[in-house]
């Protein structure tokens, strides 16, 4: 888990150094986040979800990240524009806070706190939780939000076209049939280079001097993220037939890790508040690595 915590911060402050240095020319981040959504991210999700096997009782675990993200576009929606926040805000906010770093962030930090038997319910939650909201509806959200095409056509167009979806509907048609040893391999390293690269890009992104003035759009996004919704879901697990006690540990988890970092990349290739939504995971990550071992501790 170090390793990758390492992993983590180093792309992060890389970004942010190669940014001061200017040796970088200024549409580095474009192209770097063109590269996760067109190739990195595909990668992963076709190797990831091609490997799944799904166990029917964790159906409400995987529902889990498209109830965050259904709360988040309510929530942001009704309180952005009393808080007077701008529009482009309010989506950053939905597509940051909407969406958890459930993968790069949650698999190894579950992993260290509740043991690998872990990741067989954190995994599916990433996959079918996380990754399909951000492949379906978060996009459709931010092609809508950036008040580009609209018209069903033109948001089926896109969404059909959207790369990680492809990969996601090539992932479940070839799921009876193993990948060639190669082909996993070469997916391996292409999926391996979205964490460092989107983190990259964060940093490259983030600028601190952008935190003035952005204490409330923070505080909401964040607060909603790492506190509000793992409460919440803690409270509506218990309402319903009880899941096992390691499944609902992990559940709880998932929905309270920091804003996903693929999130904040699709915000920004939509223009959608770029500097709030590096913010988010700027600050988000860090914070989540204190509040997520706090919601463990105070389940018992």
């Amino acid at each position: 888990m170090i390793s990758v915590l390492g992993l983590l911060f180093t792309s992060l402050l890389l970004g942010m150094a190669a940014r001061r240095s200017g040796r970088f020319h200024e549409h580095t981040a474009h192209v770097i986040n063109a590269y996760v959504i067109n190739v990195a991210l595909p990668a992963l999700v076709l190797r990831s979800v091609h490997g799944l096997t799904l166990a029917p009782e964790l159906l409400l675990s995987a529902a889990v990240p498209w109830v965050i993200f259904g709360v988040a576009w309510l929530l942001f929606h009704a309180l952005g524009p009393r808080l007077g926040l701008a529009p482009d805000s309010v989506a950053a906010l939905v597509l940051t806070a909407g969406l958890g770093n459930t993968s790069f962030v949650g698999l190894p930090l579950i992993e260290g706190l509740r043991g690998p038997e872990a990741l067989r319910v954190a995994v599916v939650i990433d996959q079918l939780g996380s990754f399909l909201a951000l492949a379906t509806v978060a996009t459709i959200y931010a092609a809508r939000a950036a008040e580009r095409e609209t018209h069903p056509a033109a948001l089926w167009k896109k969404l059909v076209g959207f790369m990680p979806l492809v990969a996601l509907v090539l992932a479940l048609l070839t799921h009876p049939w193993a990948f060639p040893t190669w082909v996993d391999g070469v997916l391996a390293r292409l999926g391996a280079t979205l964490t460092p690269l989107t983190l990259f890009s964060v940093g490259y992104q983030l600028r601190l001097s952008g935190l003035r003035g952005r204490g409330k759009a923070l505080c909401l996004g964040l607060g909603y993220k790492l506190v509000l919704a793992p409460l919440g879901i803690a409270l509506l697990l218990l309402a319903l037939p009880r899941l096992d006690r390691l499944s609902f540990e992990v559940t709880v988890l998932q929905a309270g890790m920091a804003p996903m970092v693929t999130g904040a990349i699709l915000a920004v290739d939509h223009g959608l508040d770029p500097e709030l939504s590096a913010l988010m995971v700027g600050v988000g990550i860090p914070l989540s690595l204190l509040t997520v071992p706090t919601a463990l501790w105070l389940m018992g």
